[in-house]
């Protein structure tokens, strides 16, 4: 088991804290639009805002293990990045919620896979590259 782990320990710690950042994701998502009955947008953009902050620390300590010295220069990548996939998001939620008339909770879900495998591309590729 350990040898499959460190040999795919950055896919397997980005799957662990992409699920964690996913909850994150959902459930402020959850909270801002049942609790505080916000729109759907709003909600989205704030939930997306504490996901990727957690999402950025997670990423860079534990799964792409980076030390840069220029922590800003490197969120705001990092964000820069997160905000493709904010857009493609918004446009998705849009479809489904509003055009389609489908659950936003349901659509919320849907997304955010597309969001995952989106996301540690550019990560790997933009972000955090070695």
């Amino acid at each position: 088991m350990l040898k499959i782990y460190k040999k795919y320990e950055e896919i397997i710690n980005y799957l662990i804290f992409g699920v964690l950042t996913t909850l994150i994701s959902i459930l402020s998502y959850a909270f801002f639009t049942r609790l505080i009955n916000f729109d759907y947008v709003i909600s989205n953009i704030l939930s997306w805002i504490l996901s990727v902050t957690f999402a950025f620390f997670t990423n860079q300590k534990y799964v792409f293990k980076t030390s840069s010295s220029n922590k800003i220069k490197d969120m705001f990548k990092f964000y820069l990045s997160r905000l493709t996939s904010l857009g493609i998001e918004l446009i998705t939620m849009y479809i489904l919620v509003t055009l389609l008339s489908l659950n936003d909770m349901i659509s919320k879900i849907i997304v955010q896979f597309v969001a995952i495998v989106l996301n540690y591309v550019l990560s790997k590729l933009f972000v955090f590259k070695k």
